[in-house]
């Protein structure tokens, strides 16, 4: 009877979370247990009836918001017409038309060209088989903290171990890792250049590299922006040496950091951008675009998948453009960076020996919890407590409460 009572007082996020950990394996965990019935631009509300602002926005990939109309409609119109066919089989206006605005949208000054897959993680690889055609070369050069995917491919590109290598190996041969700038934690510019150089010296010849992928902010690696003279130097060795340089732009693509892609802060042209994420408003979809003399080395069938290209994942890509454009969500990024750096700039003079470094490209933005002003010292205890005590503070302002290790904001 006790368990059946149990079971009678859980509420319904706690019921969904039993029934989850029962039916998921454990590897696929999830940070809340919070359960979504229905979402609207930046709020959601779980099937419990509280409703959250929504901090993550599934990880980068709303950037439009949830459930925008422009975006609703078009792909509600696509799905009367049909659901799939396969571009690679018998191929769609709408397909062809995104390619075309992603193509124009790329800072390539080249001629570009564009294939579509279903994830980031296969944009990595793809990007990096592209690349190896197009160069005959079998090296790979990724970054210290840097975050690719969760294919065997894309985890030996990451570096960094916990939670995504554990485990899981062996990796793929021929990757090579290198420090990425950070100058706050003692990394600078001509530190991960020397350091890129001597990898040079002792572990590959850079005629045996491929292809260098860098992210110009890393996202799972913490938020650090690549420094503009960083992404210039790498763009040097890149060309001295006839390396591919790939721009990941997962994370920071469209509109995100106050730049439709974030390489255009630097002013530095990749040759590849690997893209998912904000490409389509929540619909599975992701892409590489490069230059035309790059992206066609591979032969006619090389590229690809089932799902690459979706009918419905190409309408809501259109309509996503189109939003970005009209509500000038690029611009919107980067007054969003302005308001928070201000605010958090005020909370560093206030407390010098916790608030470490912050830092932001547009609305990509970071702070360092430390000791004693270190930023050798992570300050793991106060970041786990901070929603307790922001929820703490929201309640005695307007009856807000902060829930989870998560910013996710509840309004009752």
């Amino acid at each position: 009877m006790g368990g059946i009572r149990g079971e009678l007082n859980m509420s319904s996020n706690q019921q969904l979370q039993q029934r989850k950990l029962a039916a998921f394996a454990r590897g696929q965990g999830n940070a809340h247990g919070i359960y979504i019935e229905r979402a609207e631009n930046a709020e959601l509300w779980d099937v419990d009836g509280r409703r959250y602002i929504d901090f993550g926005g599934g990880i980068a990939v709303v950037n439009t918001g949830h459930g925008h109309p422009k975006v609703k409609a078009a792909v509600a119109a696509q799905l009367e017409r049909f659901s799939h066919t396969c571009v690679m089989v018998t191929p769609y206006e709408s397909a062809v038309a995104l390619a075309e605005k992603l193509n124009a949208a790329a800072p390539i000054s080249t001629k570009c060209r564009t294939i579509f897959v279903t994830t980031g993680a296969e944009a990595v690889e793809n990007s990096i088989k592209i690349a190896r055609a197009h160069t005959g070369r079998r090296g790979v050069i990724a970054f210290h903290g840097g975050f690719h995917g969760r294919t065997n491919l894309t985890m030996g590109l990451t570096g960094k171990v916990m939670p995504y290598k554990k485990s899981f190996g062996p990796f793929p041969a021929e990757i090579y890792h290198t420090p990425y700038q950070m100058q706050y934690h003692g990394v600078s510019v001509e530190a991960a250049i020397d350091a890129l150089e001597t990898l040079f010296q002792v572990d590959i010849d850079p005629a045996d590299v491929a292809a260098l992928i860098i992210e110009p902010v890393q996202g799972e690696g913490g938020f650090y922006p690549a420094p503009d003279s960083f992404l210039v130097a790498l763009r040097e060795i890149c060309d001295r040496h006839g390396i591919v340089f790939i721009a990941d732009e997962i994370q920071t693509g469209f509109g995100r950091t106050g730049k439709m892609f974030c390489m255009e802060h630097s002013g530095v042209e990749p040759d590849l951008i690997t893209q998912a994420k904000g490409i389509a408003g929540g619909f599975p979809i992701a892409a590489v675009t490069g230059k035309a003399t790059i992206m066609d080395a591979p032969d006619p069938g090389g590229l690809g998948g089932t799902y690459g290209g979706s009918p419905l994942g190409c309408a809501a890509g259109l309509a996503v453009l189109e939003v970005i454009a009209e509500e000038h969500l690029v611009e919107r990024a980067h007054e969003v960076g302005q308001r928070f750096m201000t605010h958090l700039s005020k909370l560093q003079q206030q407390f010098p020996s916790q608030v470490g470094n912050i830092r932001n490209r547009g609305a990509m933005i970071a702070m360092e919890l430390v000791r004693e002003g270190d930023g050798k010292q992570a300050d793991a205890a106060l970041t786990r407590s901070l929603p307790r005590r922001i929820g703490a503070w929201k309640a005695r302002k307007r009856g807000a409460l902060v829930t989870g290790q998560h910013q996710a904001v509840i309004f009752r």
